[in-house]
């Protein structure tokens, strides 16, 4: 390069307007909790009360240029119509941008599928309560293990056939991602905290329930007298069940004989719900109140991990800067022609693509993946492996619910299970349209 051309690009350069990045201030934060469980004269057919009550938690974090919100409902799913009417009245009311919100789902097997304006303003409710309390605070993280999860894909020992129940040498991630917010002072407010696994171990009470996700949080927010709020964000859980799991041992076998005598064979499917149980029998009875004290249990073992890992965090920051975005990523569908739980082939014709929502939010150096579905554990293991950034995890059933079912990590299209069998999306998209589309989030 000759000096004249050298000293033409100095010019350029020393020309050019320089754009100074925004300066991250001090951050704020607040968080609140509201009530949204159903009146009992609400409940659909099918429902026999209420066993414990189910929330909208929140928290909102302000870097002085941009807000967010986190928000975890007690719910099986996120409709898209409820998240389109949350998101549009977070950023009329409060200023919050609809890709700078992660609405999740806890996935509790055990409250009814709930829609309309009002259960929307339940929602918005929690997280303008918590934009009411902001106040100076500090952030940290830090991860932790549980293992009250498990790979719930199995060969049955009988039939040779893929079935349901704890796989122990299955894929199954055990890290418990936890973020912490304080005041400058050190009074906790918030806690946010990711982990793979179904809410399912209430699933055939037949009573409204937040599950281990509303029993955990539940139990980390009276350990501090109330003062925190605890959200759930629920992992990739996809196929990771609780590790004690009544459903696929004796109330399932109760189930299907109480079928038998009407002539119907349920050995291949898995009715919602209770039916099929017999809530006089004293075995069952005893069996059903096991699964109460099971997910009181669970809430008591995961809450404690949270509550160790908060207690673990030495250095927090006062200034972050805060980001999101959102996009729509494409993959071709099929429809199924049979049916048939598990263990066999199925058959399948070309349906149309089915689209994927993917969201990043990013708190200084914390990464939030997110995907608006249930994804399988490996894709999240890929996701943390292949991230630049350590502070990294992956909340599903997120910012709505995709029309793909369960998204199997490509190898597990080679298993005849009922999550693969289901699934409306063909093999050898998903996993790496999901992984390349956080990370791309991540580098825009």
């Amino acid at each position: 390069m000759t000096r004249s051309i050298i000293a033409a690009l100095a010019i350029l350069i020393a020309a050019a307007p320089i754009t100074a990045l925004p300066q991250a201030t001090g951050i704020t934060a607040g968080a609140a909790k509201v009530d949204i469980t159903p009146d009992v004269d609400e409940l659909p057919q099918g429902y026999l009360g209420i066993l414990d009550r189910i929330h909208s938690r929140a928290i909102v974090i302000d870097d002085g240029d941009s807000i967010a919100a986190l928000i975890s409902v007690d719910a099986g799913a996120i409709p898209d119509e409820v998240w389109r009417s949350v998101t549009t009245a977070l950023e009329s009311e409060l200023g919050i941008p609809s890709d700078h919100v992660l609405l999740t789902a806890t996935h509790t097997h055990s409250v009814p599928r709930t829609t309309g304006d009002a259960y929307a303003e339940r929602i918005v409710e929690s997280v303008r309560l918590a934009h009411e309390r902001r106040k100076p605070a500090r952030i940290g993280f830090g991860t932790g293990e549980s293992y009250i999860n498990v790979n719930r894909n199995i060969i049955d020992p009988e039939t040779r056939r893929w079935w349901e129940g704890p796989n122990r040498d299955g894929p199954s991630d055990k890290t418990v991602a936890v973020i912490k917010l304080e005041s400058l002072t050190g009074e906790p407010i918030a806690v946010y905290y990711n982990y793979a696994m179904h809410a399912v171990v209430a699933g055939q009470l037949d009573l409204v329930s937040g599950d281990v996700p509303g029993t955990t949080s539940q139990y980390i927010e009276e350990s501090f007298d109330d003062q925190i709020v605890a959200l759930w964000s629920s992992g990739a859980a996809g196929d990771q069940n609780p590790l004690y799991f009544q459903q696929t041992y004796d109330l399932r076998e109760i189930r299907i004989r109480d079928y038998a005598t009407r002539g119907i064979d349920i050995s291949n499917s898995m009715p919602p719900g209770g039916q099929g149980l017999d809530r006089s029998d004293p075995t069952v009875i005893r069996l059903m109140e096991e699964q109460k004290q099971m997910i009181l249990s669970m809430g008591q073992f995961l809450g404690e991990e949270v509550k160790s890992v908060m207690r673990g965090m030495k250095r927090l920051a006062t200034e972050i800067r805060i980001s999101g975005g959102q996009r729509i990523v494409s993959c071709p569908g099929r429809t199924r022609l049979d049916s048939g739980r598990a263990g066999f082939p199925g058959e399948y014709e070309d349906a149309g693509p089915v689209d994927i929502r993917l969201g990043l939010l990013r708190l200084g150096d914390i990464m939030i993946g997110a995907v608006n579905a249930e994804v399988f554990n490996l894709i999240a293991q890929r996701l943390k492996n292949e991230s630049p950034y350590a502070r990294t995890m992956l909340a599903t059933l997120t910012n709505g619910f995709a029309r793909s079912g369960y998204i199997p990590n490509d190898a597990a299209y080679g298993m005849y299970t009922f999550e693969v069998l289901s699934s409306r999306l063909k093999p050898g998209c998903a996993e790496s349209a999901i992984v390349d589309g956080i990370l791309d989030l991540m580098n825009d």
